[in-house]
């Protein structure tokens, strides 16, 4: 799914445009208890009431594309029968209305999700989405045609004592500690089924969410999806991208070519953002590898990298380039200082030595400061060396 896909759907999540009937709710203790179960019809709602579910449900399919929301594709075999992908289906097929799939997915999440010693509610709701509609919110959609999109949402909330407040009353004319009971916090994690991609009904992938891109909850994708490979989190990508970059290169993960792999891959980033590419930003690892060769690597080093790469990330795996890198800013340390520099001013960082040791140096002109207060800089050292 691509960025306006996601952003279309999620207009469809208010009152006068879903087709949303019903909101299913599963309410579990800490111990991983169900104290109760319900169906609310939204016709039987409050409008205020019903956008707040609404609002709820739509957190799932918000978020940054591969940091909050997280791809997750089946393989042709479990598409052509697999248990997880056929409990998918009827939940799809059924608009939710199967009570015996809603349980079993619900007791395919509760033992996996835990936030502490607070209970969650587990919520679903199923939209069906005639695609040849449009309107004022829809018009720069290309035109639909007669499939109607069918599918659902499932997300995680966990439930919290609400804290006490004061509350004015009318009757003294003073304000008294009250407190509204358990309380719904926003999901915490959720997922889609089946995705929508290029306008389409794609069961061949759903679309996990979470909230926090440090944690994509594996045991929750694992039991629901049962994947062969679960998907790392945005930190842990880097993590791992970060790691065989240094074991791969050894002696030549050199400054040079570092700033270099990383001005060319914030390029694409900011060339893709000034396109307004709807396409979602991804590169392969040859592409990557690429780079490196670009940025003054070693054929041999670029080898090594390229198949540690695919044995950590995959064969065919696609990285996000803005889960590899740090694309707003440029960071150098030492055990002693760090230096941060805008992205796009990295080039003006130069490696020399003085007086026999190494440095790295900044460019200093007019209007070098110090803790705020204006210094000059007219008497330099002399440099013997600039690499």
């Amino acid at each position: 799914m691509i960025k306006n896909e996601f952003a279309e759907l999620r207009r469809r999540w208010k009152n006068e445009y879903n087709a949303v009937s019903t909101v299913y709710g599963y309410y579990i203790n800490a111990n991983k208890d169900i104290i109760s179960t319900f169906d609310t019809s939204l016709g039987l709602m409050e409008p205020s009431e019903v956008e707040i579910y609404l609002n709820v449900l739509k957190k799932t399919i918000s978020g940054t594309i591969g940091k909050n929301l997280i791809d997750i594709p089946f393989s042709m075999d479990q598409v052509s029968g697999s248990e997880e992908h056929e409990l998918l289906m009827k939940l799809k097929d059924s608009q939710l209305k199967d009570e015996d799939a809603r349980m079993a997915l619900v007791e395919k999440i509760i033992p996996n999700v835990s936030f502490d010693e607070d209970n969650f509610l587990i919520l679903m709701a199923a939209d069906a989405y005639d695609l040849a509609y449009r309107d004022s919110n829809l018009e720069d959609m290309s035109e639909g045609g007669s499939e109607v999109y069918k599918y659902f949402i499932c997300c995680v909330c966990p439930v919290k004592p609400s804290k006490l407040k004061l509350q004015y009353d009318n009757e003294d004319g003073s304000f008294h500690s009250t407190a509204t009971g358990q309380v719904a916090a926003t999901p915490e994690l959720g997922f889609m089924f089946p995705a929508f991609d290029d306008r389409t009904t794609n069961i061949y992938n759903a679309v996990f969410y979470t909230k926090k891109p440090a944690f994509v909850y594996q045991e929750v994708i694992q039991q629901v999806f049962n994947l062969e490979k679960l998907p790392m989190s945005a930190p842990k990508q880097k993590d791992e991208f970060q790691s065989v970059v240094a074991e791969t290169l050894e002696d030549e993960c050199s400054f040079q070519v570092i700033r270099k792999l990383n001005e060319s891959i914030r390029d694409k980033i900011e060339n893709h953002k000034i396109e307004k590419i709807p396409e979602n930003l991804e590169m392969t690892i040859g592409q990557i590898g690429d780079i490196l060769t670009s940025s003054g690597a070693s054929d041999d080093k670029v080898s090594a990298f390229t198949q540690e790469c695919e044995n950590r990330f995959g064969k065919f795996a696609v990285l996000q380039p803005a889960n590899i890198i740090e694309p707003k800013k440029f960071n150098v340390e030492t055990p002693e200082i760090k230096i941060t520099v805008a992205p796009e001013n990295s080039h003006l960082l130069r490696t020399g030595t003085i007086g026999g040791s190494r440095y790295i140096l900044v460019p200093a002109g007019e209007g070098v400061e110090i803790n705020g207060l204006h210094v000059s800089v007219d008497q330099l050292d002399e440099i013997d060396e600039i690499e």
